[in-house]
């Protein structure tokens, strides 16, 4: 009985010379370790908008708003749980990225606890849906590198960027006039195949 007593009381010595074990918080900033799991921030020059990591969120937190020729990407940080799934699947690798932020505390709005980026899309010349955004067609055009000639929306998206060719932007078509030629144009699946199909 007396040997926890003795233990206890050279725990309490030890501590009195070596001093608390944990750190004095809202005084002193804490600094985390390298592979702590913090807010996670779009990082907007290498964001490419594909919305991989809202496609992958657990909990939904990233969400992928696609209104007229723009896409909205929101994290919401109030219902993250930062389990780092958004950042392990970003296509650059750098597109959002987990900061060492923690403290997420706010007295205002819920609003604060949010980040928002806008992307431009490029649309289907046929029937006016969505294709991807700008940066993500480029950054795909130069991963490929010479494949980029073998898809005809991808070709004329690189040449046009690099202002040798010029694709139509626009209201949309009729798919039932599909000709030959239609074939090289910025279509979507759908509308290609149909081209394809009826030319």
């Amino acid at each position: 009985m007396r040997y926890p007593k003795l233990r206890e009381l050279k725990e309490a010595i030890r501590a009195l010379i070596k001093g608390p074990y944990t750190q004095r918080f809202p005084y002193v900033a804490h600094k985390p370790f390298d592979s702590f799991r913090g807010k996670p921030e779009f990082h907007e020059e290498d964001c490419v908008g594909c919305g991989a990591c809202a496609q992958v969120c657990p909990a939904r937190a990233i969400e992928m708003k696609d209104e007229g020729d723009v896409r909205t990407l929101t994290v919401n940080w109030g219902l993250c749980i930062f389990c780092g799934q958004c950042q392990a699947n970003c296509l650059t690798g750098k597109g959002i990225v987990l900061s060492q932020e923690f403290d997420l505390a706010v007295v205002g709005s819920r609003q604060e606890l949010s980040q928002k980026i806008e992307k431009k899309l490029l649309l289907c010349s046929c029937c006016g849906e969505a294709v991807a955004t700008f940066e993500h067609i480029l950054w795909v055009s130069k991963k490929l590198g010479p494949l980029t000639f073998a898809n005809a929306s991808l070709m004329l998206f690189y040449l046009g960027d690099l202002g040798l060719a010029q694709y139509k932007e626009g209201p949309p078509g009729s798919e039932a006039e599909f000709s030959r030629p239609d074939r090289i144009r910025v279509l979507c699946p759908r509308c290609r195949r149909e081209a394809v199909l009826k030319s």
